[in-house]
């Protein structure tokens, strides 16, 4: 009798267990920083998947791209937000973040993906080039990532035990050029978040403004969070076109923020929160558009073609001085041939 009492006790105990939620593991982790002893050359110490398989960003060059006829244009469900909603605009210590609605959702992917925030990535004042993903080598001036889990796997945000798994992310390139009342909707209010830790309140906007000019060109692969714990569960999106903002928004972005508290005896700016480009190893980037890669057939072709025709036209004057230089000297007398006739 004792047995069974201690072997049900057992099994009420296996069942509570079983039962309790998993406790959500940290997006971010526990500790760690852009640079300095937590900075990412140690991430890896940490969060081991950092330094594993299918880690982003990445470089996107020519040798890797593969057209995909099956990559649609993507729809954006709910992304127009009315300015009698709000946002809350956060300094998270790591970014400046943008907590999104349930309600957004993207369209076009075999799973159904709910919005959740985004964030941005960028250099510094002296050093304008912070954008995670490069574009054959090139680096843009800032990027900014809207973060969509799997609510297929997790049908509310609250029942996501690991955002961190499944995610699907748009990227969207940001340059210098002219000034954009969108992110300015974003970029004012900077100054309300400056440390770690602070939030504001800030009006509902349209979230597809934020977007590029036609958003069906983009590149798709599977790669990671560019942050801790590197996570290889995302599926990128970055769009082909690149937004423009000002230099004054740019500064703005590079200038207004603090990765410490606003009580912290050693302040740090908040600049350089990047992650550099990651080794692509065996895998395939996979394009919406063709323009790019029939555009470098045809110029490629229409190249050649000038070749031909340069080396053509070469060896046809070298031909023709040739001649020339052999008939120098040569001098005609066609008087001599009726002289010879007349005295036969």
């Amino acid at each position: 009798m004792s047995r069974s009492l201690h072997a049900a006790a057992a099994v009420l105990l296996l069942l509570c267990l079983l039962e309790q939620p998993a406790a959500p593991a940290p997006l971010h982790g526990s500790k760690w920083s852009y640079f300095g002893p937590d900075g990412e050359k140690s991430w890896s110490k940490k969060y081991p998947a950092c330094g594993g398989m299918l880690q982003s960003p990445i470089d996107l060059h020519s040798d890797i791209l593969q057209y995909d006829a099956s990559l649609v244009p993507l729809g954006f469900q709910g992304y127009n937000v009315s300015d009698n909603e709000q946002f809350i605009l956060t300094n998270d210590g790591h970014s400046v973040r943008l907590n999104l609605t349930p309600d957004m959702h993207l369209q076009g992917l075999r799973s159904r993906y709910t919005a959740t925030q985004l964030h941005l990535h960028w250099g510094n004042q002296n050093d304008p080039h912070g954008s995670e993903h490069t574009v054959g080598g090139k680096h843009f001036a800032a990027e900014l990532h809207i973060v969509h889990y799997n609510s297929d796997l997790y049908p509310n945000a609250s029942s996501a035990s690991n955002k961190s798994e499944g995610l699907a992310v748009l990227a969207v390139l940001i340059e210098i050029g002219s000034f954009n009342p969108s992110y300015d909707k974003i970029f004012k209010h900077l100054q309300d978040v400056r440390y770690k830790g602070q939030e504001v309140l800030i009006p509902g906007f349209s979230i597809e403004e934020l977007l590029p000019e036609r958003p069906d060109e983009y590149y798709r692969y599977k790669g990671s969070l560019t942050t801790p714990p590197c996570h290889p569960t995302v599926l990128w999106t970055v769009f082909r076109n690149a937004v423009q903002i000002s230099q004054e928004q740019l500064l703005a972005l590079e200038t207004a923020l603090y990765y410490t508290y606003v009580d912290d005896p050693s302040p740090r700016e908040m600049v350089n929160n990047f992650r550099r480009v990651q080794e692509f190893e065996e895998r395939q980037v996979y394009i919406s558009f063709r323009q790019g890669i029939i555009l470098s057939v045809v110029l490629a072709g229409v190249l050649g073609i000038c070749v031909v025709l340069a080396v053509s036209i070469w060896l046809f004057r070298r031909k023709k001085s040739s001649k020339k230089s052999d008939n120098k000297g040569v001098i005609y007398k066609p008087a001599i041939k009726k002289e010879t006739e007349a005295h036969a």
